[in-house]
């Protein structure tokens, strides 16, 4: 019989108290216990980036953190980037520069963008490639991508926007 924990985290803006194993992972949690289902699972190995969220402003891979780990955090998931029925300037860019094709790697793209803009609000090609390390599409050759992010860099730069959504 496995220990369980509750876990109290922010996510999205939202207190949210679980009892769960011990050994859940974030992505697990987050997907089967609070139904926030945009964080993917893409490769269970921590290699391709789908599961990217924010933790405490910070991005990481959900598939390598155990719940228990969050506890006390605030955690943002793709669910929580748009505010008051509009999208982050972000989620924006990929619509505008066509950043996506099946869109499974999408919410990792995005997550990993979030956190780059919020340390460097106008990053180069190179800096923006470099921020997206970690995170992979099989469907583009990265350059839509890139331009989004660098589209919501001068949108957000513009509107003086922080790149957590805030």
């Amino acid at each position: 019989m496995s220990e369980t924990v509750v876990v109290q985290v922010t996510v999205n803006g939202e207190a949210r108290s679980v009892e769960v194993e011990a050994r859940t992972l974030l992505v697990h949690f987050l997907r089967e216990e609070l139904g926030l289902t945009g964080t993917h699972v893409g490769c269970d190995t921590s290699q391709c980036g789908a599961c990217t969220v924010l933790i405490d402003g910070q991005s990481a891979k959900s598939c390598t953190v155990f719940a228990v780990q969050a506890a006390g955090a605030a955690v943002t998931t793709i669910e929580g980037m748009a505010r008051g029925g509009s999208l982050h300037a972000i989620q924006e860019g990929f619509w505008e520069e066509h950043g996506l094709q099946c869109g499974y790697c999408t919410p990792g793209m995005i997550m990993s963008a979030a956190d780059l803009l919020q340390r460097n609000p106008s990053p180069s090609e190179a800096e923006i490639r470099s921020g997206l390390d970690g995170n992979l599409c099989r469907c583009t050759g990265y350059q839509h991508i890139v331009n989004a992010i660098a589209f919501a860099a001068k949108q957000m730069a513009a509107e003086g926007e922080g790149g957590n959504g805030s």
